[in-house]
């Protein structure tokens, strides 16, 4: 197996610091499911790659033992055997939830491993127990043999600070990334590894972990970043350097727009499939704003009511029609979105036009000048009730005009709404995935 290194950062602040091998071709995870080996993107910015620094390596890091990276093997604690199953009849303590890229499996980070399940039809397809160790990152790359981990919890299964390349066909991490702080959340791309920490993001290649990337953001705790999944076009979203600012990188065109989307401090943003939208929520939690990637125009807002809310997350359908939005007020809410996608994914999103209505009596004109914007406001279309304070993290399911909910006391929905009637959706099953056997 060949061994590349990461080139080193000329900045000596750098928080990228490691050397990793290069992951071979290994067979798929799933059966429903194969993905290809990953081939270099002509995206990619060569410009911004570091160069070597003069200066010597610091002492303990891996091109200070071994002046010849190129030959270095990956010296690293070898990781805690995995067991099929947890050894503790106690349920473990729930660490971290998501959805892999086209929302068909959920990933679920414990203080014991990790789980991965299938949406539809639910069930179990993966329960690591790491004898203790905890997983605060589950980064799945659709439904292939490649995991990102991330350590966490009060006895954490790998440093905080590294991202392990699992391999779950061979059982063992095969590589990592190493950084001077914690790691807040990691993304996959077929062709791109990106590593979110408090105030900066690497991008890397995936097939030899060459870094392409740095960038500067504000800083971002929730680990806020969303990636472009389509081939072919690169579109990578993040805070910006200032309090409810929005930075967008278009890596096809070489291009970096910046969106004020909010006055308070983006709490949630998520792309669609295609990158052509955002939508992003701020810490008030009060409205989602969708947003051009091409230029960043706001194309529709829409409530998710008066009071202030956490967000959770956020989630566009694939026809990009819906809008589902989970918060810790306990309700999933459902929006219908009001925008012309054109008929070529090259094609600029826009508004919608307005539906005509009638004129509107002189006498009664000045109303729409007096009143808040509140009552001009955009709601959900239909609703779903949970326990409220719980988080839970929303997706739309493979059926037509349905959702699928996890939330981290254990809880799995999938339920369905009626986008002419709206209203309470109605739910179709649930589960506790903590008490099924993976």
């Amino acid at each position: 197996m060949a061994t590349l290194s990461i080139p080193p950062d000329p900045n000596p602040d750098s928080d990228s610091n490691l050397p990793i091998q290069t992951p071979t071709p290994t067979p798929p995870l799933l059966e429903e499911a194969t993905e290809t080996e990953p081939e270099p993107d002509p995206e990619s910015r060569p410009d911004q790659e570091p160069t070597s620094p003069t200066s010597p390596s610091p002492p303990g890091s891996p091109s200070a033992e071994n002046p010849n990276p190129s030959s270095q093997q990956i010296q690293t604690a070898p990781p805690p055997l995995p067991n099929s199953t947890t050894a503790s009849s106690q349920p473990p303590a729930l660490l971290h939830l998501s959805f892999n890229q086209d929302y068909g499996c959920f990933a679920v980070g414990t203080s014991t491993g990790f789980m991965v399940y299938n949406c539809d039809p639910f069930r179990g397809i993966i329960n690591r127990d790491f004898e203790g160790g905890g997983v605060k990152v589950v980064e799945m790359l659709f439904r292939c043999n490649l995991l990102a981990l991330v350590g966490g919890g009060p006895t954490p299964a790998f440093p905080q600070n590294k991202v392990m390349i699992w391999d779950d066909h061979q059982t063992r991490c095969i590589g990592e990334l190493s950084f001077r702080t914690e790691v807040r959340s990691v993304r996959l791309r077929r062709d791109r590894v990106i590593v979110v920490l408090d105030q900066k993001i690497f991008v890397y290649n995936f097939v030899d972990f060459k870094l392409v990337h740095q960038i500067e953001t504000a800083p971002n705790p929730r680990g806020l970043c969303a990636v472009s999944q389509h081939q072919g076009q690169l579109i990578l979203v993040c805070p910006g350097g200032q309090k409810g600012q929005v930075r967008i990188e278009h890596y096809g065109a070489r291009r970096t727009k910046f969106i004020m989307a909010h006055d308070s401090r983006i709490a949630c943003l998520v792309l669609s499939q295609d990158g052509r939208l955002v939508a992003t929520a701020s810490t008030k939690g009060t409205l989602v704003r969708i947003f051009s990637t091409f230029d960043g125009t706001l194309l529709q807002e829409v409530r998710r009511g008066a009071d202030r809310a956490e967000i959770y997350s956020v989630a566009f359908s694939r026809n990009m029609q819906w809008l589902a939005v989970s918060s810790d007020k306990g309700t999933v809410h459902v929006f219908s979105l009001k925008i012309n996608m054109g008929s070529t994914p090259n094609d600029k999103p826009r508004p919608a036009p307005e539906p005509s209505v009638p004129n509107v009596t002189p006498a009664l004109s000045f109303i729409k000048g007096v009143l808040p914007k509140y009552f001009h406001s955009e709601w959900s279309v239909a609703q779903f009730r949970l326990r409220e304070g719980s988080q839970y993290i929303v997706a739309f399911g493979d059926q037509k005009n349905t959702i699928v909910i996890v939330g981290m006391d254990g809880s799995f929905y999938r339920c369905q709404f009626d986008p002419a009637t709206g209203g309470e959706m109605m739910q179709l099953e649930c589960h506790n995935f903590l008490k099924q056997e993976a």
